[in-house]
């Protein structure tokens, strides 16, 4: 059983620890992803995205356009700052396209 803290806390303080605790982080991170690259992108782009995963440190997005994968093919890096930026901490080293 866990202790008990007689301390008064945030609700977002005892969250985070039962996060830390419970090690839910990674599956949390992969949630928060689909979300940011709805979010940023857009409409346009999420008609044309079948996937969203995330794999240790890569992201790997399954795009039915080939057009569409081309011209974000060349700001992969951009892309790649946004949706850390929209995280909040630098959870993509990567960007996969397919």
């Amino acid at each position: 059983m866990a202790k008990r803290n007689n301390e008064n806390q945030s609700i977002s303080d005892i969250l985070k620890e039962f996060v830390e605790v419970n090690k839910l982080e990674k599956g949390l991170d992969k949630v928060n992803v689909r979300e940011a690259w709805a979010k940023l992108m857009g409409n346009g782009v999420n008609n044309y995205t079948t996937s969203v995963n995330l794999e240790r440190e890569t992201l790997y997005i399954q795009l039915s356009s080939s057009v569409l994968r081309e011209e974000l093919s060349y700001g992969k890096q951009k892309i790649i700052k946004m949706l850390n930026e929209e995280l909040g901490k630098e959870t993509i080293k990567k960007l996969i396209l397919r």
